[in-house]
């Protein structure tokens, strides 16, 4: 006669667990559609043209400046001051050579060096990465440009085939017909510029006491 064999329910419990611990859980990955593949190639191509134009000497600039970001460089920094400080007020009969007594004139040129180098490594990185933004802001801007020109033809195309439509009831459409020429960038630029100007001068004179 077999007995039958008494299963714990928490062994039954933690059997599934580790099964599924042990396997290796592949997710299916969601294709990306197409336009927004092809823009992201663009942008990783755009940044490793940037990264590979790049200088030996930027990019030893660069990597001793991103260091500077890190929390292991503030305490290097800390550890170093510390280090000084007690090496020069410990008592002579430790056997320490004192090379920099209080007030620690050496310690201040020191950290004054320092504190030039890395705020020229931080400007020139800064340089670069300002003249990659505007690089890119550039780009934007033509982009939009060439966007804002191809919905004005779109809306021309349109209003074009809702007259030659003769199912289609022909009306005027002031806004359509705005909307069909492509803005100029300078008329808008101006209209901007003469709408802050005026807005200041309101302001400035709200802000005058009155005579």
């Amino acid at each position: 006669m077999k007995r039958r064999q008494i299963r714990n329910p928490k062994n039954s419990l933690e059997e599934p667990q580790t099964a599924i611990a042990n396997s290796k859980v592949v997710l299916p990955a969601v294709p990306l559609p197409d336009p927004l593949g092809q823009n992201i190639e663009s942008i990783i191509a755009l940044q490793a043209k940037a990264e590979k134009d790049l200088s030996r000497t930027q990019r030893v600039v660069e990597a001793v400046t991103a260091f500077f970001s890190r929390p292991l460089f503030l305490y290097c920094i800390l550890l170093l001051v510390t280090l000084w400080i007690v090496l020069n007020v410990l008592p002579p009969r430790f056997s320490f050579v004192q090379f920099d007594p209080a007030p620690f004139e050496w310690l201040d040129h020191v950290l004054g060096l320092a504190s030039l180098l890395m705020t020229t490594g931080i400007l020139i990185t800064q340089n670069r990465q300002e003249k990659l933004a505007e690089q890119r802001s550039q780009l934007a801007l033509q982009l939009n440009l060439l966007s804002e020109q191809k919905i004005a033809k779109l809306i021309a195309l349109i209003e074009e085939l809702r007259r030659d439509l003769p199912m289609v009831k022909d009306r005027h459409d002031p806004e359509a017909e705005v909307m069909k020429q492509a803005a100029d960038p300078h008329v808008v630029m101006e209209a901007l510029e003469k709408t802050l100007a005026e807005d200041l001068a309101k302001l400035q004179e709200q802000d005058l006491p009155d005579s």
